[in-house]
């Protein structure tokens, strides 16, 4: 079945967060807390879309659910100069060709209405720039990126929708 793309956008806050600040991890929820022996490297805003289908449920014939395909964003800095990509795996990429990526460790909620929190484990890295040698990416202060509220059915099994999203990644290596 042929699949229909739209596009819904959601308010995003302009790169605000302080791209440069250190994160209490103290302060976090502590799910997604990153352990000891591990520093804050270096932070950049994620700006891009999360991609939904309408999809039959697994576990429940007749029934349908918007679910989750893959995420694409772009990866800027404090000064909102495009550094990198995010991208389905998880993966970060860099402008300097270095590239990591990950397992999800744990989530918590987030304010309704906008993606989880999130803790990734990260694999080894590719290459030997700003993505080497790191051990965690968080996802923080996500704005967006949830599920379609829009009715998934029967009738629109197949349908894909993007949905805006902004979401700080925050990378760690070990001390």
């Amino acid at each position: 079945m042929h699949a229909l793309r739209i596009v819904v956008s959601v308010s995003l806050i302009a790169a605000a967060s302080a791209a440069n600040a250190t994160v209490d991890n103290m302060s976090l929820p502590e799910p997604i807390r990153v352990p000891d022996g591990h520093v804050q490297k270096f932070w950049a805003v994620g700006i891009g879309e999360v991609t939904y289908a309408c999809r039959e449920k697994s576990d429940q014939a007749g029934s349908y659910a918007w679910t989750f395909v893959a995420p694409a964003a772009t990866l800027v800095d404090a000064s909102k100069k495009d550094v990198g990509k995010y991208y389905g795996g998880p993966t970060w990429e860099s402008k300097d060709g270095s590239k990591v990526s990950g397992k999800q460790v744990a989530v918590s909620p987030a304010t309704p209405g906008n993606l989880p929190l999130q803790l990734v484990k990260a694999n080894q890295a590719t290459g030997n720039g700003v993505m080497a040698d790191l051990t965690y990416i968080q996802r923080l202060n996500t704005v967006g990126g949830i599920p379609p509220s829009q009715n998934c059915d029967r009738g629109n099994i197949g349908q894909e929708m993007k949905v805006s999203y902004q979401a700080d990644y925050v990378f760690y290596a070990p001390r």
